[in-house]
């Protein structure tokens, strides 16, 4: 006999429910095996039993046996002699494992989206009462974890694409920044500073100048430049780049994932195409959503739209008039505030990119 359609989805649904919440503890355990430095330890040691692995990482044993187990339990760590008696079981971590669990300069680094799921999660009393209100919750509430996972997520893109992908993708920009003189370079939203860095390392005559409005973001920036070959080319500045006033002209203004974070996105564009050269421009990336809403959506769309909810939503609320952006910005919301903001071109630009999708900006 069939099973009744209504009874059949209940069930698929609990399923999933299920299924999400197994993997949602999975993504927290991660996070605690990183922030202990636990995938670390078991990397310098080896193998290792729990109470190896508590005197490694200064942590107490009963703990990291429940952690070793449990990693073992859902395939992320490997285990030598499971029969044995819990104390003598020695744990380790498979081949490749630690390009993705450590490896920070890696494109398969991915121990940062436990952390992004852990940040989002944080103000979760705030989010609510913000449904409720209408009104925003500030990159702070977010906490520390906000502010790395953000910077930990996307600093091998950075290192390895921005200045051999993205860029050398507009061949008259590429040529320019190449050039003598140097060109100067504006980097909105800059973080923690690694897409800045990555420039000046690209193209060795410009100067950067990032921007953030974020204090600890700048501050660690800072901390990553210091002592480093570009230092000299390199300044970074705490400030709303809605309102910045730089005295100085730029070649290039770069945005990289932060537009649809922006209460207000066309008063930082309208800024912006202030700040230009007669010749300059603006590279943009954003999320790649999909060209329309659809539903049911791609796992990206979902993930997008999870981040959307919890953190970039309440992200772009904040203030008076916000613009509400969220995750989920299309091109045709993006060209409209390019528009508004005064420029008269947008070119979305051929480079191939699972996640995000690139944006050129003339006035």
């Amino acid at each position: 006999m069939a099973a009744d359609p209504a009874t059949a989805s209940r069930d698929a649904l609990g399923e999933r429910l299920f299924q999400a919440t197994v993997a949602t503890f999975d993504l927290f355990s991660v996070y605690l095996g990183d922030r202990l430095g636990l995938y670390q330890a078991l990397v310098d040691r080896g193998p290792s039993t729990a109470a190896e692995l508590a005197h490694a990482a200064g942590i107490n044993a009963r703990y990291a046996r429940e952690w070793l187990e449990q990693q073992a339990a859902t395939a992320i760590l490997g285990v030598e002699n499971q029969d044995d008696e819990p104390e003598r079981r020695r744990f380790f971590l498979p081949p490749g494992y630690a390009e993705v669990l450590l490896d920070e300069t890696s494109l398969h680094f991915g121990a940062s989206l436990a952390q992004s799921a852990i940040a989002a999660a944080r103000p979760i009393d705030a989010i609510i009462d913000a449904f409720r209100s209408g009104e925003g919750v500030t990159f702070e509430g977010y906490g520390a974890d906000g502010q790395q996972s953000q910077a930990r997520s996307t600093r091998a893109m950075y290192e390895h694409l921005l200045g051999s992908e993205w860029l050398p993708s507009v061949p008259e920009l590429h040529e320019r920044l190449s050039a003598e003189p140097g060109a100067r370079v504006a980097d909105v939203a800059c973080g923690c500073g690694w897409s800045s860095i990555s420039l000046a390392r690209a193209y060795p005559s410009i100067t950067v100048d990032g921007i953030d409005l974020d204090a600890p973001s700048i501050e660690e920036a800072r901390r990553n430049v210091a002592g480093t070959d570009v230092e000299d080319r390199v300044r970074f500045h705490c400030s709303d780049a809605a309102d910045a006033a730089f005295t100085e002209r730029f070649d290039l203004v770069t945005i990289f994932e932060a537009l649809h974070d922006m209460p207000r996105p066309v008063d930082v564009l309208r800024t912006i195409r202030g700040m230009l050269t007669e010749t300059g421009c603006v590279f943009v990336g954003d999320e790649r959503t999909e060209d329309s809403f659809t539903a049911p959506a791609s796992e990206r769309e979902r993930l997008y739209y999870g981040f959307s909810i919890l953190a970039c939503l309440p992200s772009g609320m904040v203030g008076p008039d916000p613009a509400g952006t969220g995750t989920v910005i299309r091109s045709e919301t993006l060209r409209r505030y390019a528009t508004e903001a005064g420029f008269a071109r947008v070119d979305v630009l051929p480079i191939e990119n699972d996640s995000w999708r690139f944006y050129l900006l003339t006035p």
